[in-house]
């Protein structure tokens, strides 16, 4: 099923120009997200192919069937209870039985949980991003020789830096698990020129290998130092390098850009979200109103022109989820939406869908 099967059968309820545009806060080269509620009919409902939601290939055009669309309400999910606040102008259609559907019959203080909390997600996002951009990983990834270190005396050498100041080549080694101790290993030499001893070495290949390599010693050999793998800052470093050479993959290449050019070093548009989010939660709490036509626009769209600096607007964040706290604490607002009175008006516009169908 897709939106233009939702169009053509005439199974919409909802649809209205989301995102941006609904806050305000857009630019002239702005998408144009759209959102929406449909009904499945009568028949593929009660089938076994339930359809919760249509989208579009980029995402930006997102309908939910209604029963799913009930089911984020009562869990005050920002992105369907902004459906219930859109501005009038960002309205395309409104079928009658939706006008039942109002904002202010779910705002309860789980918005401090979905608004508040999907923000503080919002400012983790920005700081790991923000570390990206300042510390950018290098296109080569480091080798496990670049974890492991050598006992001198009562310290420790890097394993590259020890094997040049004595002389060594990687290949002379030979490795042999200690006993009862995790990572560490006994390191023996091969003197002989042929490499009679047979070692294989420190790793397989610097370039691949994801462990130490270990060889067969002869018995009585005495090792000359011992090598310690740091195998848990090595599995740290490669999920980090992973990530962040799949964030270069993945990124927006727009949004990167508008980055890197208001030189602050922190997605803009990311923090702009943080923002409206938590003063949309601390409208709820304090007003138990639902204000999706921002009136900060001006704040809003200064943030995203990189005006403030990084931590500037994290310091700021983090007061005003300590406000947005202390406002849900003393709010007035129900615990939850009226679970029964939702399930009534879900089943009472299905049935008054499905009769006028007939």
């Amino acid at each position: 099923m897709t939106i233009s099967d939702l169009r053509q059968r005439g199974l919409i309820l909802f649809e209205a120009i989301s995102g941006s545009r609904a806050y305000g806060t857009n630019l002239p080269h702005s998408d144009t997200d759209l959102k929406g509620v449909f009904i499945l009919p009568e028949e593929e409902f009660y089938g076994l192919e339930y359809v919760p939601q249509v989208a579009n290939a980029t995402n930006d055009e997102v309908f939910y069937e209604l029963r799913r669309f009930v089911e984020l309400l009562l869990k005050n999910n920002p992105t369907v209870l902004e459906l219930l606040g859109t501005p009038p102008d960002c309205v395309v259609y409104r079928h009658p039985l939706f006008e039942a559907f109002r904002a202010e019959d779910f705002l309860s203080k789980l918005c401090r949980q979905s608004f508040a909390e999907y923000a503080i997600a919002q400012i983790r996002k920005a700081k790991g991003l923000n570390k990206k951009i300042n510390h950018p990983e290098p296109p080569s990834r480091k080798s496990v020789l670049d974890f492991c270190y050598v006992t001198v005396g009562a310290g420790a050498q890097p394993v590259q830096q020890w094997l040049t100041r004595q002389g060594l080549s990687a290949a002379q080694c030979g490795l042999a698990n200690v006993p009862h101790l995790t990572d560490l290993y006994a390191v023996f030499i091969d003197e002989d020129p042929d490499g009679g001893y047979g070692y294989r070495g420190l790793v397989r290949d610097p370039a691949t290998s994801q462990d130490v390599l270990l060889s067969a010693v002869p018995k009585g050999e005495e090792p000359v130092a011992y090598l310690s793998f740091n195998r848990n800052g090595y599995s740290t470093y490669c999920r980090v390098f992973r990530e962040y050479h799949e964030w270069v993959a993945k990124r927006n290449a727009e949004r990167y850009e508008n980055t890197v050019q208001h030189g602050k070093n922190y997605d803009a548009k990311n923090m702009l979200h943080v923002f409206r989010l938590l003063r949309m939660a601390e409208e709820i709490a304090l007003n138990s109103q639902l204000q999706v036509r921002r009136p900060d626009r001006e704040f809003l769209l200064a943030i995203r022109r990189g005006e403030f600096e990084y931590e500037e607007l994290v310091q700021q964040a983090e007061t005003l989820v300590k406000r947005v706290e202390a406002a849900f604490a003393a709010s007035s607002l129900p615990e939850a939406p009226d679970k029964a009175a939702t399930e009534l008006l879900l089943v009472q516009t299905r049935r008054a869908w499905y009769g006028a169908a007939k």
